[in-house]
């Protein structure tokens, strides 16, 4: 079908991995993926499949019935384009011109220093593959790909009623076989501002950038209740506690690059006092030995280390250095709440994800998720409190909604017994901590009957991202079934 890129190219089902291969071939990360909608586009017109985009850019094609299922309900089968730019410190890897770079690795596929991009990059591919089968038995079948999921939603956002016909739909941004999801958390950015004052050089001081790295990072719904470290927050806590007594300077402090992402990395450029050179060097080898001894059983290859520098930018003045450091380090981060409703399941969590310093203002950009409004709302009023503490601002944007679980759901059910036919027992049903599109579609079709689900995919989001080949395959097996069980209309 495709000249093959790498050697996944070769799994089965190849329908899949085939169309994975090209995906990763061109670069798609969020607000980039333009490349490859045309691509997509181009391919299905070569098809002969009718093919749209809406003023927001998200891809519609469609395709008939099998011949003899025209009595079936329409189905949507649905993916994002996009994919999380995540890689590790010190790779040489543009995202917007250079490929992912796939390999196998046992059971599973992954990529080589950077994210995978199988979320949801293998969804995408099993909806191209329905698309180009002719052998797979379907009712009427509508494709949609967004863009920009993984950035803030936009193409869901932007989806208008009257664009899909289908009565259901079929999100493939799962990641776990085996589970079936009908629900998931909804979420809101809130972005912290303070502004800063500056003063002069501390005499016969050392510029040093601290560096706290090599944390695994991952994504900041599925992973969150892991223990996994914050590089921000570890970092705000060693500055908050080694500073005032030593009389370090602050001149900036940067930290992690996407919201939904656990920040894997944090840097802090100080000025230390000479005579007070060697006692900080040890405070920093101190802190590392200790966070390692805590994280030992998750953050194997956490490293905290100083590295002279050469720059000229001025320290914080001492109050404002005292208050960004207690704004960061009194931050929640994390699972705030359990759900009583669904064993397991995370209720309300937050993500400290990205700290950046300018020469005026230093910006906190945080990330919260919860199955239920109030659990939202009550982390909001958590934050604004705390920026009237420190006499920040605070702005809270991209709102979207929890996807509502209905357990009365007819493809829900239908998926069910179909799962338990083919392997003789029944999948879990499940409400996931995370942001699926679902919750938005069902603003402009909110009679449209949904479900979710895809493969094992490990740790989105980081550069530890893979997917489980045995996986694939059971999700192709299961895809083909439900769409050949759909019911009549």
């Amino acid at each position: 079908m495709f000249t093959p890129h790498s050697e996944v190219s070769q799994l089965e089902p190849q329908a899949i991995w085939q169309f994975f291969d090209q995906i990763c071939s061109i670069p798609h990360p969020s607000k980039h993926e333009e490349a490859l909608a045309q691509f997509i586009i181009e391919w299905a017109k070569s098809q002969s499949l009718e093919v749209k985009r809406d003023d927001t850019g998200n891809v519609f094609i469609k395709k008939p019935a099998y011949p003899g299922m025209e009595n079936k309900k329409p189905v949507v089968l649905q993916a994002h384009i996009d994919m999380v730019p995540q890689k590790n410190d010190g790779t040489d890897h543009d995202f917007v011109t250079d490929s992912i770079k796939p390999y196998i690795d046992g059971e599973w596929v992954t990529a080589t220093d950077t994210t995978l991009g199988a979320d949801n990059g293998i969804g995408m591919a099993s909806c191209l593959a329905v698309l180009a089968a002719d052998d797979i038995k379907h009712g009427p079948l509508e494709v949609l790909l967004t863009i920009d999921e993984e950035a803030g939603m936009t193409g869901a956002f932007g989806l208008e009623a009257g664009w899909l016909e289908g009565d259901i739909l079929l999100n493939t941004d799962s990641e776990q076989e085996g589970e079936i999801y009908m629900g998931c958390a909804g979420g809101v950015d809130a972005s912290l501002t303070l502004q800063l004052e500056r003063q002069a050089i501390n005499e016969d001081t050392t510029r040093l950038k601290l560096v706290l790295n090599g944390l695994r990072g991952g994504h900041s719904g599925v992973d969150i209740h892991t223990g996994r470290a914050n590089a921000n927050k570890l970092l705000a806590r060693f500055l908050k506690n080694h500073t005032a007594n030593l009389n370090v300077q602050l001149v900036a402090f940067n930290g992690g690059s996407l919201r939904n992402a656990i920040p894997r990395e944090a840097y802090a450029e100080v000025l230390v006092e000479n005579a007070q050179l060697d006692a900080f060097h040890n405070l920093i080898s101190e802190f590392e030995t200790l966070t390692k001894t805590e994280l030992s059983a998750i953050e194997a290859n956490l490293a905290f280390k100083a590295q002279t520098l050469e720059s000229d930018a001025l320290p914080l003045s001492a109050s404002s250095q005292n208050t960004v450091l207690s704004l960061l380090n009194a931050c929640p981060n994390g699972v705030v709440r359990m759900s009583d409703d669904i064993q397991g399941v995370v209720e309300t969590s937050l993500n400290m994800g990205v700290i950046e310093t300018n020469e005026n203002s230093i910006e906190v950009l945080c990330l919260i998720r919860s199955l239920i409004d109030s659990g939202r709302s009550d982390v909001e009023g958590t934050l604004a409190s705390l920026a009237s503490l420190a006499g920040a601002t605070i702005e809270f944007s991209g709102a979207y909604p929890g996807w509502k679980p209905d357990p009365d759901s007819q493809i829900l059910h239908t998926f069910r017994d179909v799962y338990e036919d083919i392997y003789g027992h029944k999948p879990h049903i499940m409400v996931i901590h995370a942001g699926l599109e679902c919750g938005l579609f069902k603003e402009p079709y909110p009679k449209m009957d949904m479900i979710s689900f895809g493969p094992t995919i490990k740790f989105p989001h980081s550069p530890d991202e893979k997917v489980n080949i045995e996986s694939v395959g059971l999700y192709w097996q299961q895809m083909k079934a439900i769409l050949e069980n759909i019911p009549a209309k």
